[in-house]
């Protein structure tokens, strides 16, 4: 079987940027008539001429969710393990080189950590760390993911990425689900930003879903941070050609997709100037990846301003986090020098959830319990 780098090796970035921005209005409205979006008609819906389309995509999108997911939009909320890392990448505040303090949480304040998101009445929880294979590696894991497990129904992480074995034992003890963004497909501004560590491993980063599917993890998401390429547009293209790949071949996972941009952070308060993506612009990639695969989840963070949040999580957002901390120990200190990022949106769940019912959606907290299946033994 070949995998998804073989594919990737086969593709020419500029072609496919030319080809993407040389699409006109009429390939537009062809995309938009069709009922099954193949990647020719993808490569339409992102291209310039379909920013002109906008409100009508928004509205094809907003149908289609509805259709699918009904009013329903998931609270989430990232517990950060660790800020400790061995790589030296530009765009993050955990940089091995930063001058920052460093902190992983033990076993006490990762229970403190817990129990303040369990207040918050959040029930989904996504583990986040810096990546450090040997401080905060499969041991560590081993050790707290089922304590963690006892606070929350649904447990994702986004850590570095692990052996298939790893994976499947990880899965064993409560691990629901893996978040792995390539950050980029281009190789050439992958290495231009990773410039030490494990993650400067292209190809290692590249080929993780394919080991979480075949570990049986049952929810995979994929990303790109939108700013480390010269061009965002190819970079959500090659995504959409690696989930039409993940799907037909890996059918049993289930996957989400998330675009972030970048953010200021210790180390780098400027945002790069390849970070030419708008508000309009996010939109109608979200809405294009709808329309593209109507059946995965798309997920909103804290990154995103109010205002932007406010208006697009109506038209096509699963997954939703308020009230973030991204750094070790957030929920229980005002400490802001360990975070990774800054966040855009500092509305807590409470509110958002008001923001939510005024919307006409149904923001959903917890959508597990024990009888369907999950014990998860909260005392």
């Amino acid at each position: 079987m070949e995998s998804f780098a073989n594919h990737w090796n086969k593709i020419h970035w500029h072609n496919l940027d030319y080809h993407i921005n040389s699409q006109n209005e009429q390939d537009v409205k062809i995309a938009l008539k069709s009922k099954k979006i193949n990647l020719q008609e993808m490569s339409a819906l992102l291209s310039p001429a379909a920013k002109n389309h906008i409100e009508l995509l928004a509205n094809k999108a907003k149908q289609l969710t509805r259709k699918r997911f009904g009013n329903v939009v998931n609270f989430y909320l990232p517990l950060y393990l660790s800020n400790v890392c061995s790589n030296e990448c530009t765009y993050c505040g955990f940089s091995v080189s930063n001058r920052i303090k460093r902190k992983i949480l033990n076993k006490k304040e990762i229970i403190r950590e817990c129990e303040a998101i369990r207040n918050k009445g959040i029930s989904h929880l996504l583990l986040v760390t810096g990546e450090h294979t040997k401080k905060v590696g499969i041991e560590y894991f081993r050790r707290y993911l089922p304590l963690i497990r006892k606070y929350c129904s649904l447990l994702l992480m986004e850590v570095q990425p692990m052996s298939q074995e790893e994976y499947v034992e990880l899965k064993n003890i409560g691990l629901d689900g893996v978040l792995v963004y390539q950050e980029t497909y281009d190789v050439i501004s992958y290495k231009n930003n990773h410039l030490r560590g494990k993650k400067r491993d292209f190809f290692w980063r590249l080929e993780t879903p394919e080991r979480l599917a075949r570990a049986g993890i049952s929810k995979i998401g994929l990303g790109i941070l939108i700013g480390l390429s010269n061009n965002w547009r190819v970079d959500c293209y090659m995504a959409a050609q690696h989930l039409l790949y993940l799907r037909n071949v890996y059918w049993k996972s289930d996957y989400s997709i998330s675009f972030p941009r970048l953010r200021p952070c210790i180390g780098n308060n400027l945002l790069y100037s390849c970070n030419n993506m708008d508000d309009i612009d996010l939109l109608q990639v979200m809405c294009a990846f709808r329309l593209f695969m109507p059946e995965i989840e798309i997920s909103l963070s804290t990154r995103e301003s109010p205002n932007f949040r406010d208006h697009v999580t109506p038209i096509v957002v699963n997954n939703i986090s308020a009230g973030s901390k991204t750094n070790p120990g957030g929920y229980t200190s005002d400490k802001k020098e360990l975070e990774q990022f800054t966040i855009s949106d500092d509305r807590s769940p409470q509110e958002m959830y008001q923001v939510l019912l005024e919307s006409g959606l149904q923001p959903i907290w917890k959508d597990w319990d024990i009888y369907l299946g999950r014990d998860i033994n909260i005392k």
